[in-house]
């Protein structure tokens, strides 16, 4: 039999917190804003106040924890620890900057060749491509979040059985998760692909003109029509990085945003004009997924012959 493990509430702390520090965060807003009338100030100072009443949350929850106690020692830096944790926090930091890198280029192109588009090029509609670009990806980041807490949602399950020496589960757990993933994908793409016009009613551009409605479906259907391959992709980063793999998950995440994301939004423009901004993220997240698909097969090689390792230890 499996042996029983006793959860201390943790994860279910996590959510009280982060829950909490929002609200507080949502109610202090107009309280600020408009009661006060500080403005952004008071925006500011309410979302200041959230993150404190999160961080004394943890503070607390940390004092009272009955299966760890801290010590003195325990603050003492390791060397170890502290290669390690950067190492995997370094996987993080690059992704996330890539990301910026690769959303930079995609507005730039956006702002170039909408200007050089018959219709977008004119003043009065200059400002439809940017608009409906942001709109799509406010969408896309949605379904992301949504993947990426899926996936994060593992990592603590992982890093336990990468040190309790359970690769099975690892395995088990990296395939279900895949599968998940690719659901959350397959309605993200049901709903871009044959709801597109709900999706712009709900951002409110029911009363915008015909080229804003033509550009909204057809930026929504193309730019998003490889979704399921997003969310698989970004979820084998993470599972990656939670198994102590930051290289492969760094060099993937790299691979996608700098080298696909960027070099397509600069080339494909050149050959399709405004169109080929929107081809750049389907033909990016189709050639990560052909590189994903060949870690991941690498890597399940690896847990089945008990080679993997992992930064994580019990």
């Amino acid at each position: 039999m499996n042996p029983v493990i006793r959860a201390d509430g943790s994860p279910r702390f996590a959510m009280i917190s982060t829950v909490a520090g929002a609200v507080v965060n949502i109610i202090l807003d107009p309280v600020f804003i408009y009661g006060f009338r500080w403005g952004m100030t008071g925006a500011a100072a309410a979302t200041a106040a959230g993150q404190i009443l999160t961080a004394a949350l943890a503070v607390g929850y940390l004092c009272r924890l009955k299966s760890v106690r801290l010590t003195a020692r325990d603050f003492i830096p390791s060397p170890r620890i502290m290669r390690d944790t950067v190492t995997l926090g370094l996987c993080s930091f690059l992704s996330q900057i890539s990301l910026v890198a690769a959303m930079a280029a995609i507005n730039n192109m956006v702002a170039k060749y909408s200007a050089l588009d018959p219709v977008f090029g004119q003043e009065q509609y200059a400002q439809i491509p940017m608009a409906v670009v942001g709109i799509v990806m406010k969408f896309f980041q949605i379904v992301i979040s949504i993947v990426v807490g899926m996936a994060a949602g593992c990592i603590p399950v992982v890093g336990f059985n990468m040190g309790a020496e359970r690769r099975d589960r690892v395995k088990s757990l990296f395939l279900r998760l895949l599968a998940a993933e690719a659901a959350v994908g397959a309605v993200g793409f049901v709903i871009v692909e044959f709801m597109p016009g709900a999706l712009i009613r709900i951002f409110g551009a029911a009363n915008e003109s015909a080229y804003y409605t033509e550009f909204a479906l057809r930026a929504f259907r193309i730019y998003l029509c490889m979704i399921v391959f997003a969310c698989v992709n970004k979820a084998a980063f993470i599972f990656l990085q939670a198994m102590g793999n930051a290289a492969a998950s760094t060099a993937l995440s790299m691979l996608r945003e700098i080298v696909f994301g960027v070099g397509f939004a600069l080339l494909l423009p050149r050959f399709f004009g405004l169109n080929g901004v929107l081809y750049s993220m389907p033909v990016s997240d189709i050639l990560t997924a052909l590189a994903s698909l060949a870690v991941i097969l690498w890597t399940l090689r690896r847990l089945a012959a008990g080679e993997e390792k992992s930064y994580f230890r019990v």
